[in-house]
């Protein structure tokens, strides 16, 4: 249901709002590329610091532009389960495909904590859920155990977006629940590998700058065309490391800017790039053949 290139989408502003047409322009763009699904609000989206309102307003803008062309995965976690929960029924009220639910940041909850968490959602809102386990951000990591846990005693939690960089990961989490529990890869620059450890797809960052090689890569693995795949990672890689060189969405929305996609504009506390990661962006941009 969620697989192959699924854009992590940044959120543009301008004048200290968002931009709503640069958004939904994007998204058309992204769609036009290939891109194979779409996910609002993530960490890329900037979402710790779009007020409630404004939260809610960027899922509808993303859903009503995508309109049914490809799947819309709403980003909705919390900290707090009451806010995860409210966040989440309104992705349903909008029609959006699924919920991406990142693990509980600052609040560092045991895996028993985790499980419950996961659980009241699941049980609250009836939609397809994936659970967003990023320890780099967040500070725990849900373990395979409690991850198969919560897949055997909640049917509507269907995957897992890891950006744990272990690659080991998949496969173990095939072994504990099976090949049919979706698994989509956080890390663009292992996202190849990821697939070839069992993974189904992967939710990028790279892709909201680069979506037709992002499809392109995933859909010559999936025909098999191993060879391209590679050839258009190896395209692809110093870009995917140019776009983490500071904290994510910084670089991405300068590479946007770049683009004619998005202003580079972020909120505090995050803020505009530096030199030198805007040169090592546009180098990544050129050796991709995206920018001359």
């Amino acid at each position: 249901m969620f697989r192959g290139s699924i854009t992590a989408l940044i959120t543009p502003f301008r004048n200290g709002g968002i931009d709503e047409a640069a958004f939904q322009s994007l998204i058309d763009w992204q769609i036009a590329e290939g891109t194979d699904g779409l996910v609002p609000c993530g960490t890329t989206g900037e979402s710790p610091t779009l007020s409630h309102r404004e939260h809610e307003r960027v899922i509808d803008l993303c859903v009503e532009a995508a309109g049914g062309r490809v799947p819309v995965i709403a980003g909705t976690g919390s900290n707090s389960t009451e806010e995860a929960v409210a966040l989440t029924r309104h992705a349903r009220e909008a029609k959006a495909s699924a919920a991406l639910i990142v693990t509980p940041y600052y609040n560092k909850p045991t895996q028993a904590g985790l499980y419950a968490h996961y659980k009241a959602i699941a049980e609250a809102v009836d939609l397809p859920l994936i659970v967003y386990n990023i320890p780099g951000r967040s500070v725990v990591d849900m373990s395979v155990d409690t991850m198969a846990r919560l897949a055997n005693d909640c049917s509507n939690i269907v995957g897992v977006k890891d950006a744990t960089a272990d690659l080991a990961r998949p496969l173990a989490t095939v072994q504990a629940i099976g090949p049919d529990f979706l698994q989509l890869s956080g890390e663009d620059a292992s996202a190849l590998a990821f697939l070839a450890s069992g993974g189904h797809g992967c939710i990028s960052v790279s892709a909201n700058v680069a979506p037709a090689l992002c499809a392109r890569m995933h859909d010559a693995w999936r025909d098999g065309e191993i060879a391209e795949a590679m050839r258009i990672n190896q395209r692809l890689f110093p870009l995917n490391k140019a776009l983490f060189l500071e904290t994510s969405p910084a670089p991405v929305k300068y590479a946007a800017s770049i683009l004619g996609r998005s202003s580079p504009a972020l909120r505090l506390p995050l803020v505009e790039t530096q030199d030198l990661t805007r040169r090592a962006v546009e180098a990544g941009l050129r050796h991709a053949g995206l920018y001359n």
